[in-house]
């Protein structure tokens, strides 16, 4: 009797799971234009070949900055 219970109590939450999983996927996301997106958030233009050229250029843009040298006047 409690092998049965266990069961059924372990279908109806796959069958809770399942149905939640069901309404996320189908709810679809709208994609992000320039007039949904937040202050200061650029949004990508172009191939996604291109986007990944820009991207890296901008990493390494980021990585030849100088670091700010510390105050030498303790």
């Amino acid at each position: 009797m409690r092998a049965i219970f266990g069961v059924l109590g372990l279908l109806v939450v796959v069958a809770i799971v399942g149905l939640l999983a069901k309404k996320q996927l189908s709810a679809g996301v709208a994609p992000a234009t320039a007039t949904n997106a937040p202050a200061g958030v650029v949004v990508p233009t172009g191939t996604p070949k291109q986007q990944i050229q820009q991207f890296e250029q901008a990493v390494q843009g980021a990585m030849q900055q100088q670091r700010p040298m510390p105050d030498e006047a303790k």
